[in-house]
């Protein structure tokens, strides 16, 4: 039977398929949980409307073949797996003759896949929902104070991912603990072996008791700076490395606090598209016919904050029409400090996916020329289709690598915004995956790029023009650290203060534009504006 679109087997199926191509993971190697998820098992849908003892045939299929459903065609329902009949069951012990009867559900299958994406470099954080803050240490510190002791069996990579998923919905989202722990039983029968349920119904449910009894562990911070470290990375889920080198140049207490900002829940802006003549007076009567709660910006003009309610506004079209889109106001500030004024040529280094660059277009009121340049054309080819949609007519997409453009073109620009590859460590609250993606070697491969592209960047901009250069990470070792070193190498130019152009609340004492999540409550950013003398 044909899939419908939507249907819960076809988003599971959509979700797990990135598996069946080695050449979309990070490293040449399958994911073992994944495969004995798709591979092992035969997924299909079981009417929950189905009547009481109804028989479903059983299609026996390859891992592959994730198509085939029962012949009820059920629009809902929950996953039911069993093995393969022309297999030996390698995955769990049991026989070609014998057969699991287990129902997954299909979020908790993908939870598990998506977990294991994430510990392979993968793309996004959000497991459960869009609070997906706790895949790391955090949960595994708990599951092993829980236990009193480590065993073997928690070596086991996939069955400590199985572990975090019962963890975060008992702890944290506050399910029915009786639910989850049957769940992730029979997810960790299915998904791993018989006795791995049995090493989950044992942690989860002693979690629970001590749950009840508010009796949870805690790691006390104390001892050596690398003690107190590792208590702290397991407290507010982040990389050890990380809390390292924000308690080292933030101090314990700023460090805290950053940690919590990461971890809440975020806030998103709306920037009203006033190149489509739509002002964020009407994006507010908008936001009110939808009972959206919002609050003004108070830094920039186009811009309105939103605690709640976001899911509202795209399925109200407004994003689709090209009314508003999503920018925090840090990134907006970027672009105030670059100033773009109509008649300007402005070169936009590494632009997509384009939030910057659609911004200063609106401020250019039709006259001048963006050139956004970017080594992705599958993003370019996104960001020319929005400036469509948004009504900007004066951007000239260039796919090309920075480096090599710069190398082979002699344009000069009046203005040219290097929005650097970076950490990300400014939008933790947003990319929860980004903590554990990151390592120190990634750091210094990110500032030897951010040298690479900057050089190449100050050869676009002519005498009396300016590069600004930002980020999107607090760090200063991608930040300071690469302007001095830059000024360094190239005496042409000198930092311009940006106190002209941003509230002086947000400049540093050197003179450049920084926004701290904790003292503004805004994603963390960095720019600084360097004059080209000659």
């Amino acid at each position: 039977m044909r899939m419908e679109t939507g249907s819960p087997l076809s988003r599971l199926s959509s979700s797990l398929s990135i598996f069946h191509n080695s050449n979309t993971l990070p490293f040449p190697m399958r994911c073992p949980l994944a495969e004995r998820v798709v591979n092992t098992t035969v997924l299909r849908v079981v009417s929950s409307t189905s009547a009481p003892g109804r028989k479903h045939s059983k299609e026996r299929t390859s891992g592959d073949n994730l198509s085939k459903t029962s012949s009820t065609g059920a629009k809902t329902g929950r996953l039911r797996s069993v093995t393969s009949g022309s297999r030996t069951g390698r995955f769990n012990g049991t026989s070609n003759k014998e057969k699991l009867n287990l129902e997954i559900s299909p979020h908790r299958a993908v939870s598990a896949v998506r977990l294991m994406r994430i510990q392979l470099g993968g793309a996004f954080a959000d497991l459960l929902n869009e609070q997906g803050k706790g895949s790391g240490d955090n949960e595994m510190g708990y599951v092993e104070r829980t236990l009193g002791f480590r065993t073997r069996d928690l070596d086991d990579r996939d069955l400590r991912l199985i572990l975090r998923i019962g963890f975060y919905e008992i702890v944290k989202l506050e399910m029915p603990p009786y639910a989850v722990v049957d769940e992730n039983v029979k997810l960790a029968k299915v998904a791993l072996r018989p006795g791995a349920g049995n090493m989950v119904n044992a942690v989860l449910r002693k979690l629970v008791l001590l749950k009840e009894t508010n009796s949870l562990p805690s790691p006390k911070v104390e001892g050596d700076d690398r003690q107190q470290a590792r208590a702290l990375a397991t407290i507010h889920s982040h990389p050890v490395w990380m809390v390292r080198r924000w308690t080292n140049y933030l101090g314990l207490e700023e460090a805290i606090k950053l940690m919590t900002w990461n971890n809440s829940d975020p806030c998103y802006s709306l920037r009203a598209n006033t190149a489509k003549g739509f002002t964020r007076a009407d994006l507010v009567t908008e936001l009110e016919m939808l009972k959206v709660p919002y609050e003004l910006s108070q830094h920039l003009d186009d811009f309105v904050r939103l605690k709640t309610g976001m899911q509202i506004v795209i399925q109200a079209g407004l994003l689709k029409k090209g009314f508003c889109s999503v920018q925090d106001e840090s990134a907006g500030l970027v672009v105030t400090v670059v100033d773009p004024k109509p008649g300007e040529i402005i070169i936009d280094c590494c632009a997509a996916p384009g939030g910057k660059t659609l911004f200063m277009a609106s401020c250019l009121k039709g006259q001048g020329t963006i050139y956004a340049i970017d080594v992705n054309k599958g993003r370019l080819r996104i960001l020319k289709e929005t400036a469509k949609l948004h009504e900007v007519n004066n951007v000239v997409t260039i796919h090309a690598d920075l480096r090599a453009f710069a190398e082979n073109n002699c344009t000069k620009a009046d203005k040219v915004l290097l929005d650097a590859p970076c950490s990300g460590l400014g939008v933790l609250s947003k990319r929860a995956d980004l903590r554990w993606n990151r390592t120190l070697e990634d750091m210094e491969q990110l500032t030897n790029l951010q040298d690479e592209l900057l050089d190449s960047a100050s050869t676009l901009v002519r005498p009396g023009g300016v590069l600004i250069y930002s980020t999107c990470s607090i760090d200063p070792e991608e930040n300071q650290e690469r302007i001095a070193a830059f000024l360094l190498r190239h005496p042409e130019f000198c930092i311009d203060p940006v106190d002209k152009y941003v509230p002086c609340d947000f400049v540093t004492v050197d003179g450049f534009y920084s926004s701290n999540p904790v003292k503004h409550s805004l994603d963390g950013a960095f720019a600084a504006r360097l004059l080209r003398s000659r």
